[in-house]
């Protein structure tokens, strides 16, 4: 049994992260910014601020691993996703937590050697979100030695909430995977991140995940 500590605990993927990681009998400790927000969520849940480092480093002490799948849309993201990378590399490593898998998101990969996002046909509305995600990279790799993390960067599409999911996926490089005919769903998306916890395979990585 391992003990696990996901940041961004209520959103669509955090939410499956915790149910998958409950199903295998590990330890949850689930942050979100009001608990009371979230009665039906599972483990224990706690409030916290993924951009505290301070408080980053007083909830972890104890956990095996820390999974972030955070997002704010109120918060430009050019700042909150390098502040949420900083917090979580400097307040893990302090609590002696050795392990991070952190979510991305699909236009940060490549096609043919070029981001999603700096195709000439990208939505320019959605060319500042992806670019925050992109900037969070730079930081988990100035990371130090004593924080092993991954990041899982599912495709550059819609993902499915309501499917239960089939346990199984694709793993990749820097690269969007080659296109598969049914939409990635969360529930496999949890199932990777949680494969990655117990049987880690990818150390300081940026690794493509899908269907």
């Amino acid at each position: 049994m391992n003990s696990i500590i996901v940041f961004g605990a209520g959103g669509r993927a955090g939410r499956r992260v915790v149910a998958e990681a409950l199903a295998r009998g590990h330890r949850v400790t689930a942050v979100v910014r009001d608990p009371a927000r979230h009665p039906d969520l599972g483990g224990t849940v706690v409030a916290g601020d993924v951009t505290d480092t301070d408080l980053v480093a007083k909830l972890a002490p104890g956990h095996d691993a820390a999974v972030h799948a955070a997002a704010r849309l109120d918060v430009p993201a050019a700042e909150f996703f390098p502040a949420a990378a900083r917090a979580l590399t400097g307040g893990l490593v302090a609590a002696d937590v050795p392990r991070l898998v952190a979510i991305g998101i699909g236009t940060t990969l490549e096609t043919d050697g070029v981001p999603v996002h700096d195709a000439p046909d990208f939505p320019a509305a959605y060319r500042a979100f992806s670019l925050g995600h992109a900037a969070q990279i730079d930081v988990l790799r100035a990371a130090g030695e004593r924080l092993d993390w991954v990041l899982l960067v599912p495709p550059p599409t819609l993902l499915d909430d309501a499917a239960a999911g089939t346990g199984r996926y694709r793993m990749g490089g820097g690269q969007v995977l080659p296109a598969s005919d049914t939409l990635f769903a969360y529930a496999d998306l949890a199932v990777a991140v949680v494969d990655e916890i117990d049987r880690p395979r990818h150390h300081r990585a940026v690794v493509a995940v899908g269907p």
